[in-house]
């Protein structure tokens, strides 16, 4: 065993001698912009400019932009009040994301408690409105979730309270109404709606496509009409086999689908003048957008390259600013204007490959993968990277992402994997997973490394499984399950112990365990013990590096100390990382050396 400790980043090379997978990881980038409701020439956006992703304001009409946020483990969640002056942020220790609400104004000065009569907790949803108006929204492990009003000079009032997890939906535009997103039925994977008044917190409206927690469709609050006196709310819904939009009128109780013939997940948000909806269409790991007219119904395209958008807004002048990037290309801040809307100054990132669509026979129906081949070329077989995403409701993309593409210029193979569970493919795709955790994922992953093998793609024996937080647990797991199939596994923030990693996680994870499983530990004890990587450790037969956060609320540190314990005991060989942040590093150098460690790791092991 040999562990290691995240003290010490060695020092940054120059620009001629850093390699190209590095230079991804250094390349100074920019988030979408959010911009003030009622200021919109003020901009709020994530950068890393300065080695560390932290918010800057942006002041559109002087062309200045500032650093608003300097904290050694960066800062990343953010907003700005509808009148452009303040920057609300999320303060919390050392990525523990358990903290307060800070606000600072645009023009810079002292940092001051936004609503200082509540006490620390996880974040629950952030609703901004008119007059310095804040609806908050808060999560504690001892008193579930609350909402609570926050007005100038006034102490803060609570509005709403529930055991399960819940959030802040949106504010209407006269701020009178807010939409708390909330799952009291016990399903975590799938939220009811409620509208209550601002002013006592009393109920106005509901809408429950769960009927009660007897099935599984989700709602999801997608913004109130930003028109004065419109009581329409945009709703995400999966009545069909995947996310659509439709709006509900608060007033009436009026429901109307809109004519949306798209394949896949439909998102959507309103323009500035409450005419049009921007959406976007996510299918088969890429993105299109389109304007949906709702005085004709109409749906028109909006220009955008083949790849992935990541974000997207529409601007009072009717253009669309998005982020938009590909497995090949690094991401950019866009506008349909044809312009680049904002740019981050210094090094560039290089180009990386594109990926090729895999799709592949499995026991739950076709699964999509994407395949990436080392840029010195040849036909393989190649040294093969299974890298799986987390969530586990998310899903890879045709996106640039600078770990897989450090992996490809070492000379592997890259493959991501969309299991079921994953989102994009269908309700009953994301939902597949319950009961059966974990294991329903690692059958769609075992029949895509078959076909890998069997296309001769894939070297059978130099094979890495890896993957964060969900993806880190995935990795252990089929470490245990599926000894035979793999070289060398590479965890980050992973779950490993799994009843440990209940005992100790945020709330809001304990409500979503519990839809999975179905009960909790107490309750449905094989089904923990089956899904958990603790319980295989014993029939382990590949080196194993793990990564952990040392503040991980979500993957808690004791319970992966408990999995490298059993490792030690069992003289399995394995190397251990931790360092000083929560769920992932937001420091770009303590990434580069967390990619160093685990790129060392599996050439040892491997070989590229």
């Amino acid at each position: 065993m040999n562990e290691i400790t995240g003290s010490a980043i060695g020092s940054k090379p120059t620009a001629g001698s850093m390699p190209e997978w590095e230079k991804r990881f250094r390349a100074p980038r920019v988030g979408l912009p959010e911009w003030a409701e009622d200021a919109p020439h003020r901009s709020l956006f994530v950068s890393n400019v300065t080695g560390t992703y932290e918010l800057y304001a942006w002041d559109r009409t002087t062309g200045g932009r500032r650093q608003v946020t300097d904290r050694p483990n960066g800062t990343t969640d953010g907003s700005l009040s509808r009148d452009g002056a303040w920057v609300w942020w999320f303060s919390d220790t050392d990525g523990d994301e358990f903290g307060v609400w800070m606000k600072q104004p645009f023009g810079g000065g002292e940092d001051i408690p936004a609503a200082p009569g509540l006490a620390p907790s996880y974040p629950a949803g952030l609703a901004l409105g008119v007059g310095g108006l804040a609806v908050i929204g808060r999560s504690t492990d001892d008193e579930g979730t609350s909402v609570h009003v926050v007005l100038p000079d006034a102490e803060p009032r609570e509005i709403y309270r529930h055991a399960e997890s819940a959030g802040v939906g949106d504010l209407s535009e006269d701020g009178t109404l807010v939409v708390i997103e909330h799952t009291e039925h016990g399903d975590a994977m799938h939220s009811a709606l409620r509208v209550v008044r601002v002013a006592d917190g009393s109920k106005v409206a509901e809408l429950d496509d769960t009927d009660g927690g007897r099935h599984a469709l989700g709602l999801d609050c997608l913004g109130f009409a930003p028109v004065a006196g419109d009581t329409r709310l945009l709703v995400g819904h999966q009545r069909t086999d995947r996310w659509m939009p439709m709006i509900w009128d608060i007033a009436t109780g009026e429901e109307t689908p809109l004519a949306i013939d798209l394949p896949g997940d439909v998102h959507a948000e309103w323009y500035p003048d409450g005419s049009a909806l921007l959406v976007v269409h996510d299918f088969h790991a890429r993105s299109q957008m389109f304007r949906y007219d709702l005085a004709t119904g109409s749906l028109a395209p909006l220009e955008s390259p083949p790849g992935s958008v990541s974000g997207a807004t529409a601007r009072p002048d009717g253009t669309v600013e998005y982020l938009w990037s590909s497995a090949e290309c690094p991401p950019s801040v866009r506008s349909t204007d044809g312009t680049v809307v904002l740019e981050a100054p210094g090094l560039r990132a290089p180009e990386s490959v594109p990926v090729e669509d895999v799709w592949v026979d499995g026991p739950g129906g076709g699964i999509h993968a994407l395949v990436q081949r080392p840029p010195a070329g040849g036909n393989g077989p190649f040294p093969t990277v299974f890298e799986i995403h987390g969530g586990p409701t998310w899903h890879d993309s045709d996106s640039f992402a600078a770990g897989p593409a450090a992996w490809l210029d070492h000379g592997f193979a890259v493959i991501r994997v969309n299991y079921r569970g994953s989102t994009g493919y269908g309700r009953e795709w994301t939902d597949a997973l319950k009961h059966r955790v974990g294991l329903i994922e690692l059958e769609d992953i075992a029949a895509v490394r078959e076909w890998a093998v069997s296309s001769g793609l894939a070297d059978p024996s130099r094979l890495v499984l890896t993957g964060g937080s969900w993806g880190g647990y995935l990795t252990l797991l089929g470490l245990g399950t599926q000894p035979e199939s793999w070289t060398v596994g590479i965890a980050a923030v992973p779950v490993a112990d799994y009843v440990t990693a209940y005992e100790d996680e945020m709330e809001a994870l304990k409500s979503l365990d519990r839809t999975f499983f179905g009960g909790s530990p107490q309750e449905v004890p094989e089904r923990y013990r089956a899904s958990s990587p603790l319980t295989y450790v014993d029939q382990v037969a590949a080196p194993v590096y793990i990564s952990a956060g040392m503040n991980d609320p979500r993957c808690p540190i004791r319970q992966i100390d408990n999995y490298v314990e059993r490792l030690r005991v069992l003289d399995k060989p394995h190397e251990v990382y931790r360092y000083d942040a929560g769920h992932g590093s937001l420091v770009v150098e303590e990434r580069i050396k967390q990619v160093r460690l685990e790129l060392a790791f599996a050439l040892r092991h491997v070989g590229g």
